[in-house]
């Protein structure tokens, strides 16, 4: 027996089973069987007696005149093509490889190759080759099933079974019955073939039945086979090669010329001498394309957005941009139609990716923290003023190795990333500062604090009722030097968590988590912030790219703008369709994102984010470190470009201490420390020879002086607040009374600049420290440094 090149064998052309009177009489039954339903398609009689022969036909008693004839030509799934904002390509992705070819632009050689193999009379028969299949019928009765069994069907037929086979999609069910030897089916095909001829030429069904069928190896369509084996096009084709994607088509598996080269060489040889029989070509010329080698110039067809890494680690942006596609209603109205766009392609997406912007991220996220670190990092830019997304990066790659990953740790995780995003610390401070302004109170707000607040008998009002006092946590600032009276200015410089413990009391939670709602804040698993004392300590947890924008906001001066990544999405004729927007709007007075931005400048400038401060144009930031040091942030912006970074455990299972991260040991991280840099490198390289306007100057063109640390309140450890400032958004707030008592132990420094150590919380999901829902707390204290 001959054996292909994997050593299997093949049974040879001719070889017979044992003849048996049994087997005569049923390959007798079925050949009658056959013929009679070749009669009847032709004749176009109702056929309600071929189940008498064995043959399976559920429409058998339809009446042929009563089918449809018309047959849509459908949507041929195609590539996507993924774009950077100038219109470079960041990745290709598909369902099916094909690439549309119109009938000049496939070489003649080819369109003979295919006729004289798979239909040789088919330019002078009607729909079906009524001599053809009785031939074809009788040729596989006389072989006794053994060996390859010869198709009746005209290319017009087996054109429109594509078009089943293609509307079936990747379900293997549909796929099954698309391809089923029923009856029925072929009826259906038969009526859809003569409407076909009845509308189009000859040329124009071939070049359809050229474009639509497959030639393995993921190749749909004459042209991507072209591109895939032999890597030049359909229209430039030669006889052997002509000849080896013609024989392919039979038994694309069977007669892979990669996988199996000795029978697709054998199948070759035969189309090349059936192309001798009908005359398309001689027999010298024959001769000597079968005396040539094979002559494959493979090339990989790249699929999917992991191929995109290789651009600056680009892959998780387009892994982004697919699942925005999948689950954006401005892509369809339910996630199957949104799901069949995807699948048939032919889109050309342009997103908002900056390559500058993309490769300055990358570089900083890969240098400042190395793949194989214990820790990992993800760095994100957001425009302020449009929510584009300009560059999203992270230290460990796109892939399935070690030290790789999938999970986008920029992003919610409904769109790839973590389930519940990351602990922000002190950089949700901002926030809870814009809030205290919005309500009414002043930069100068000042409390004098210890370097401890026990909140044992301290509620806060949400937006439904004060929470439950918490029996256990205490909040401390990173240092127990840090005592004194502060304002808005030097409590956000210094991270002073004791003052924002206060001010958040004061202000009341609802006004803070309802502004960062209006700023797109919410949980990574895109439930709303939980109200708890903690809350303005950075004990939810956040995106980062949610954070990137909502510092966007602060930069355009309170306007704020659902991050983007997709500008257009046109198909291949021209089409635009809708894309998400944006949204933008006011969400703050200009004033007091003026008086943020002026803080906040602050920080980078002589405050905990120094190390991050860029030289001869006005940014500002906020840096964080979360309880134990389990993450630290760095999130800041210039008035065009907002930017977060992260670091910590991917599971928020690292405690940053003692550790080596990009050959640099540390005793603690601190945001400042190694986000910092990081985003001081990211914002330089991706504003390079950008303009570097300025802020605009709050009111009144300064922010207070600052107090003098050492002034004590008139109680001795509190400054009274200011009862005659407003209310803060309707908030009913009772009487005012000292609420700290110094503690009966000293106050401790548990390596997060948060809270005295607590017992073991066994209610947190494993490998997350996400506050249980009702803790005053959230479980913990976090670093405001």
């Amino acid at each position: 027996m001959a054996r292909t090149s994997s050593g299997s064998a093949r049974p040879k052309r001719g070889s017979s089973r044992p003849r048996t009177p049994l087997g005569f009489v049923g390959r007798f039954a079925a050949f009658v069987g056959a013929s009679i339903l070749a009669g009847a398609l032709v004749a176009g009689i109702a056929l309600p007696f071929v189940g008498g022969f064995g043959l399976t036909a559920k429409a058998a008693s339809e009446n042929f005149d009563d089918l449809p004839s018309d047959l849509d030509q459908p949507f041929l799934s195609q590539p996507s093509y993924i774009l950077d904002s100038e219109g470079n390509q960041l990745a290709m992705v598909y369902d099916r490889y094909r690439i549309l070819v119109n009938f000049d632009q496939i070489s003649p050689i080819m369109r003979q190759a295919i006729v004289a193999i798979e239909d040789s009379r088919y330019y002078e028969h009607g729909p079906i080759d009524l001599k053809g299949t009785l031939r074809a019928l009788l040729r596989n009765q006389q072989s006794g099933g053994a060996g390859s069994k010869q198709g009746g069907s005209s290319l017009t037929q087996q054109y429109v079974k594509n078009i089943f086979v293609e509307e079936a999609g990747n379900d293997p069910a549909k796929v099954a019955k698309a391809q089923a030897q029923e009856v029925s089916r072929k009826i259906k095909e038969l009526k859809y073939a003569i409407g076909l001829e009845q509308r189009l030429s000859k040329d124009e069904i071939l070049n359809r039945y050229l474009n639509i069928t497959f030639f393995g190896r993921q190749a749909y369509g004459i042209e991507a086979a072209s591109q895939r084996y032999f890597s030049k096009h359909a229209k430039d084709l030669t006889l052997p090669e002509a000849a080896l994607l013609a024989g392919v088509v039979q038994a694309p598996s069977a007669y892979d010329p990669i996988g199996y080269p000795n029978a697709a060489r054998e199948r070759r040889n035969i189309v090349l001498q059936r192309m001798v029989e009908v005359k398309v070509i001689s027999q010298a010329d024959a001769d000597a394309a079968k005396a040539t080698e094979l002559g494959l110039k493979t090339q990989p067809l790249p699929n999917g957005c992991i191929t995109a890494d290789q651009i600056d680690g680009a892959a998780f942006f387009c892994d982004y941009v697919e699942r925005v596609v999948k689950n954006d209603p401005a892509f369809g109205a339910n996630r199957d139609e949104r799901d069949r766009l995807w699948r048939e392609g032919g889109l050309r997406i342009t997103t908002t990716l900056d390559r500058k912007a993309q490769k300055a991220a990358y570089t900083a996220a890969t240098k400042g923290v190395l793949q194989k670190d214990p820790v990992a990092d993800a760095v994100v830019m957001v425009e302020p003023g449009t929510g584009r997304i300009k560059a999203m990066a992270q230290s460990r790659p796109y892939g399935f190795g070690d030290y790789e990953t999938t999970l986008n740790y920029s992003v919610d995780h409904n769109m790839g990333g973590s389930t519940y995003g990351f602990q922000t610390g002190s950089t949700f401070k901002p926030i809870t500062a814009a809030a205290a302004l919005e309500s009414g109170m002043k930069v100068d707000q000042e409390y004098s604090t210890d370097a401890q607040i026990d909140m044992r008998k301290e509620k806060f009002r949400t937006c439904d009722k004060p929470t439950a006092p918490d029996s256990s946590f205490k909040v401390n600032n990173e240092s127990s030097s840090e005592v004194g009276t502060w304002n808005m200015q030097t409590a956000l410089e210094k991270s002073i968590n004791t003052y924002f413990v206060l001010l958040s009391k004061d202000v009341g939670l609802c006004p803070i988590a309802t502004l960062a709602d209006q700023l797109g804040v919410h949980s990574g698993d895109g439930k709303a912030l939980q109200q708890v004392g903690s809350m303005t300590l950075g004990s939810n947890t956040i995106a980062p790219m949610n954070m990137a924008a909502a510092y966007a906001a602060f930069a355009s001066r309170g306007v704020y703008c659902a991050p983007i990544a997709v500008a257009e999405v046109a198909k291949l004729d021209g089409t635009k369709l809708a894309v998400p927007q944006a949204g933008c709007k006011q969400v703050m007075k200009q004033s007091t994102a003026d008086t943020i931005n002026a803080l906040l400048k602050g920080v980078v400038e002589d405050g905990t984010g120094a190390m991050a401060g860029l030289k001869d144009r006005d940014n500002a930031g906020k840096t964080g470190t979360t309880d134990h040091r389990k993450a630290a942030w760095f999130v800041g912006y210039t008035p065009n470009l907002s930017t977060a970074v992260w670091i910590g455990g991917a599971k928020n299972d690292v405690e940053m201490v003692d550790i080596t991260i990009a050959g640099v040991p540390y005793d603690k991280v601190y945001g400042g420390q190694v986000p910092g840099p990081i985003w001081k490198s990211a914002m330089n390289g991706a504003l390079k020879g950008a303009d570097a306007p300025g802020f605009v100057d709050p009111p009144g063109g300064t922010i207070p002086p600052k107090p003098d640390p050492n002034r004590k309140g008139d109680d001795g450890t509190t400054k009274p607040r200011d009862q005659n400032r407003p209310p803060g958004n309707g908030n009913t707030r009772p009487p005012w009374t000292p609420p700290w008592t110094q503690p009966s132990t000293p106050p401790s420094s548990d390596g997060g600049g948060g809270t005295s150590k607590p017992p073991p919380d066994t209610t947190r999901p494993p490998g997350h420290s996400r506050p249980p829902t009702g803790d005053p707390l959230g479980g913990g204290g976090w670093g405001g440094f």
